[in-house]
């Protein structure tokens, strides 16, 4: 990898260059190296919307994943719940890993992180259903194996009530985390497991050592940047984002428009399939 596709972490993203921009090193490193594609789902494949259960996938992008699918392996890595992620995007042959890789889902692949933290996360979700309730407009969200309380459209004394209900609990539940996204805050368990451990167990398990492929990951939020930095010196890292922001990311995209440009063109790049997933 050259140097001009390497950016230091905590870089800012508006100095980086564009993946669309036909100047950068990304077309002659493909050129080099048959790419792996991870994928975050809201705000990357989808645009970000009020509520979870209206980030529908537009048809064109699924008619372009299926086509990149039967030439790369690709795997969509998301917040949501596995079961969920992979309804909405309902294309066979992907890999799908929910709740931020805790659970990932593939013949060979399957693995849950958070098994035994489940009576701290339903005890947790008891508890912030009460402490939430005098709170109107927030949202809990149970997923298997984390709670996210979304806070989008709340005045922001709303927000921080919110945030510190989710803090009060957090004190009294040590074995979880917190988490923080795009307007939601989130109790994981208190694990070393994140996005980008689990998009390192997905290139272990497949057999696809940084030597012979090029990883590509695409996100938007704070929990894709663990995958940037984990493919720090052996993938590429594209952030998803219409303002600057400090990153890990290589390369930026502004929006899920953008994101289904640049994978019609890796449709385009990529020869005929040759990795299985």
């Amino acid at each position: 990898m050259t140097q001009q596709s390497l950016s230091p972490a905590n870089s800012v993203s508006s100095r980086l260059p564009s993946a669309l921009d036909p100047g950068t090193d990304l077309a002659r490193q493909l050129e080099l190296k048959p790419p792996v594609v991870f994928l975050d789902y809201d705000g990357t494949l989808t645009p970000i919307v009020a509520r979870p259960e209206l980030a529908i996938l537009n048809e064109a992008v699924r008619r372009t994943l299926i086509a990149l699918a039967e030439r790369c392996p690709v795997a969509v890595v998301s917040g949501r719940d596995r079961s969920d992620v992979q309804r909405l995007v309902d294309i066979d042959g992907l890999i799908y890993a929910g709740s931020h890789g805790f659970d990932i889902g593939d013949p060979g692949l399957q693995t849950e992180h958070g098994a035994p933290y489940l009576p701290d996360l339903d005890d947790a979700e008891a508890e912030l259903r009460q402490s939430l309730a005098h709170i109107r407009g927030t949202l809990l969200e149970r997923k298997t194996y984390s709670l996210a309380v979304h806070v989008r459209g709340l005045a922001p004394d709303a927000a921080l009530a919110a945030e510190a209900a989710v803090d009060g609990t957090l004190s009294r539940h040590t074995r979880l985390r917190k988490g923080t996204g795009k307007m939601v805050f989130e109790l994981l368990p208190r694990l070393d497991w994140h996005k980008g451990k689990a998009v390192l167990h997905i290139l272990e398990v497949l057999r696809l050592p940084a030597a012979d492929v090029l990883p590509i990951y695409i996100g938007d939020d704070r929990t894709d940047e663990d995958a940037f930095a984990a493919l720090a010196g052996r993938g590429i890292g594209i952030l998803v984002a219409e303002s600057p922001r400090p990153t890990a990311a290589y390369y930026t995209l502004r929006d899920p428009d953008e994101v289904h440009r640049f994978l019609r063109r890796l449709v385009d790049a990529v020869g005929p399939r040759a990795l299985s997933s």
